[in-house]
C-alpha cells in the first residue's frame, strides 16, 4: 500500500504557521454538507467526502447520478474471503474517482449488538476479529488506489436508538476486547487515512464524555496507543462545542 507522496511534517508545519487563526479553523470547518475547504496558500485543493459503506454515495450535485450498490457488508463479511473485500475496496476507489470523491466514509467497524437497529446491514459482524479482518482488507483495497477511508464510527456507537445523543457505560475490559478491538486491528493493519468521531458519548468509569470531546479516548488511546497520526473527523453535526472538541481531538502530549 502506497500513499500519494506528500510534503514532510517539516514543511507541513512551516506552510501552517503561515496562516492566521480564522484561516486554521476555516481548514476544520466544513465548507458544505460534503467539503472541506480548499486552501491555495497551503497548495490545498478542497477535500470531497461521500458516505459509502455498501457504496459511494456521491455529493448529490448531479441528481440523475447514479452509483453502484453493493451486497450489504454483513453479506459480504458471511463469506469470509478478504480476498473479495479488497476487490470490493478497489471498486470503491472506481466509484469515488468518477464521482470526484476524495474520501469514503466507510468502512463501518460497530459491531452487530441488537436485531433492531435499522443500520446494522451496514455493519460486517457481531465479532470483533471478523470485523476487523474484513474491513482492513477494504481499507487496503481502497487506499490502494489513492482514495482515502475513514473509519468509524469511533466508538461503541452500537445502537439506533437515540443514536445521537445516548453515553455507552462500559467497563474497561469490554472495551478493549470488545468494541476498540476492531478499531486497534484496522489501523495497525491497513492504516486508514483518517478515523470518524462518533455522535454518541462513552463512560468507561474514568471519563464521561461526547465522542467528540472524550479527550482519553481520542487522545490517549486512538492517537497514543494507536499511534494514530491522521485527521479525526466527527459524525456529521456531532460537534456540538468548541473547545471541548478542539481539546479532545488534539495530538498527544509528547
Amino acid at each position: 500500500m502506497s500513499r500519494p507522496a506528500l510534503p514532510d511534517d517539516t514543511e507541513l508545519r512551516d506552510r501552517v504557521r503561515g496562516l492566521d487563526l480564522d484561516s486554521k479553523i476555516r481548514l476544520l470547518t466544513g465548507a458544505d454538507l460534503w467539503r472541506l475547504p480548499a486552501e491555495p496558500r497551503l497548495g490545498l485543493s478542497a477535500v470531497t467526502m461521500s458516505d459509502g459503506p455498501q457504496g459511494v454515495r456521491g455529493t448529490g450535485d448531479d441528481p440523475d447520478e447514479t452509483g453502484l450498490l453493493a451486497p450489504a457488508p454483513s453479506a459480504l463479511a458471511a463469506a469470509w474471503d478478504t480476498g473479495l473485500a479488497e476487490r470490493l475496496g478497489e471498486l470503491f476507489a472506481t466509484e469515488a474517482r468518477r464521482k470526484g470523491v476524495d474520501v469514503v466514509l466507510a468502512p463501518v467497524v460497530n459491531l452487530q449488538r441488537t436485531p433492531v437497529a435499522g443500520r446494522h446491514f451496514e455493519y460486517f459482524s457481531e465479532d470483533p476479529l471478523l470485523t476487523g479482518t474484513l474491513a482492513a482488507a477494504v481499507v487496503r483495497g481502497l487506499q490502494s488506489r489513492g482514495v482515502g477511508a475513514c473509519l468509524k464510527h469511533f466508538v461503541a456507537n452500537d445502537s439506533e436508538t437515540d443514536r445521537t445523543q445516548y453515553r455507552a457505560r462500559l467497563d474497561e475490559r469490554t472495551l478493549r476486547e470488545v468494541y476498540l478491538a476492531p478499531f486497534e486491528q484496522v489501523l495497525a493493519e491497513a492504516e486508514p487515512w483518517s478515523v470518524m468521531a462518533a455522535y454518541s458519548g462513552l463512560d468507561d468509569g474514568t471519563e464521561s464524555a461526547p465522542m467528540t470531546e472524550n479527550a482519553r479516548l481520542l487522545r490517549e488511546v486512538l492517537k497514543g496507543e494507536f499511534a494514530f497520526s491522521g485527521p479525526v473527523v466527527s459524525d456529521w453535526a456531532a460537534t456540538r462545542s468548541t473547545v471541548a472538541s478542539a481539546v479532545g481531538a488534539a495530538a498527544p502530549d509528547p
